[in-house]
């Protein structure tokens, strides 16, 4: 029986490991959406010690490569790629996801490339069991981002009438 690869440490480490990998941002429209992403994307892969460079491109770029590689004719949030070590992500993809799940452009960027990070270390989400493991692990670590759990409702807020 195959076991679960192990889990990167779910403390951030003390010294954050330089980013070995690049940060490309081949779509400019990025920038507008996601303030800092260079930041947030190291502070992301360091958590998962991850080196992966990551590309942030458009939908098109992205449905291209998902047909090519996986057969696929349309954009998703997230590819990665073992060799070279990469994640890149869609813009277009990612702001609709982020509106439908009403959170920040910005905290969905961060729980994408951890997801991909975590991809690249061996994780997958084929069955349930590793589904859930996966997103336990993914909660923790976007909670040394000070970003909420994305599985959890975003909380509503409530006013009170008063009569």
């Amino acid at each position: 029986m195959d076991q679960p690869p192990p889990e990167p440490s779910p403390r951030p480490p003390r010294m954050a490991s330089p980013v070995r990998g690049e940060i490309i941002i081949a779509e400019p429209r990025w920038r507008r959406v996601t303030p800092a992403p260079e930041r947030l994307i190291a502070r992301a892969l360091a958590l998962t010690h991850c080196a992966a460079s990551v590309i942030l491109t458009d939908d098109r770029t992205v449905k291209q490569l998902n047909n090519r590689d996986r057969g696929r004719n349309k954009p998703t949030n997230v590819l990665t790629y073992e060799q070279p070590a990469e994640i890149i992500l869609a813009l277009g993809t990612i702001l609709r996801e982020a509106r439908a799940a009403q959170r920040p452009p910005a905290h969905h960027l961060a729980h994408l490339v951890i997801h991909g990070a975590l991809h690249l270390a061996g994780h997958d989400h084929h069955h349930p069991g590793e589904a859930i493991r996966m997103e336990r692990l993914e909660s923790r670590l976007l909670a040394h981002l000070k970003i909420p759990n994305p599985w959890k409702p975003p909380t509503a807020i409530h006013t009170r009438s008063v009569s």
